[in-house]
């Protein structure tokens, strides 16, 4: 489901958002702090930590706004290719500059929507140590403010069912940090700049972690 330009459609996110919070509530126990951090209006980069297979849907369960996810295009398999592209998702070639992906993503910044991103690439320890440089692109050369988000707990009780996500009914803590800007306030898109961005990037999720893991306990 896209709208004319490509991006995909606010209206379908907003559906996955009521199907997320229908599922994660049902089957975990989230406790979200910090939402009011995240903009009420206009375009916004939520930045995710990435340790749970349920990362993704926790996210657009809990934000208080439809979420648009960057997902590795191995998740775009069977029935599950037309429902994620019918909720708004994004599917990336995370191998190759996905050009498809960059568009679409752009798009729904251009749209004034919220678009979430796994800066770390791939599901890990969820400790932002490695950081790729898509995030700093899509910030610097959108101008959005970044969210920085932490998804914390699970992690000792692990479902019986698949060791990627947290036991049923365990409790998930969801922490929103400040929104920042990436970029120096130049318009700078050149490498250097990039590069420059992403150190800054990771400095600020890196703190918000520290922060997340003190008010949690996690």
């Amino acid at each position: 489901m896209t709208d004319s330009g490509g991006a995909p459609s606010e209206a379908g996110a907003a559906v996955g958002r009521r199907i997320g919070i229908g599922l994660m509530y049902g089957l975990w126990r989230p406790r979200v702090l910090g939402a009011w951090r995240v903009p009420s209006a206009g375009p916004v980069i939520l930045a995710v930590n990435h340790s749970h297979g349920i990362d993704g849907p926790m996210l657009m369960g809990t934000a208080p706004r439809p979420v648009h996810f960057l997902i590795k295009k191995e998740a775009f398999v069977g029935p599950l290719d037309p429902f994620l592209r019918g909720i708004g998702q994004l599917k990336v070639d995370r191998d190759t500059t996905d050009r498809k992906a960059i568009t679409g993503a752009l798009g729904v910044l251009d749209q004034g929507g919220v678009l979430g991103i796994f800066p770390e690439g791939t599901r890990g320890e969820g400790d932002f140590a490695s950081l790729r440089a898509g995030l700093a692109y899509f910030a610097v050369r959108s101008g959005a403010p970044v969210v920085p988000v932490a998804v914390l707990g699970g992690k000792d009780r692990r479902s019986r069912l698949s060791s990627a996500v947290p036991a049923l009914r365990s409790r998930v803590d969801v922490v929103f940090g400040d929104a920042f800007e990436a970029g120096d306030g130049s318009g700078r898109r050149t490498r250097k700049a990039l590069d420059e961005a992403t150190v800054r990037i990771q400095e600020r999720l890196t703190a918000h972690l520290a922060e997340a893991r003190r008010l949690t306990g996690r």
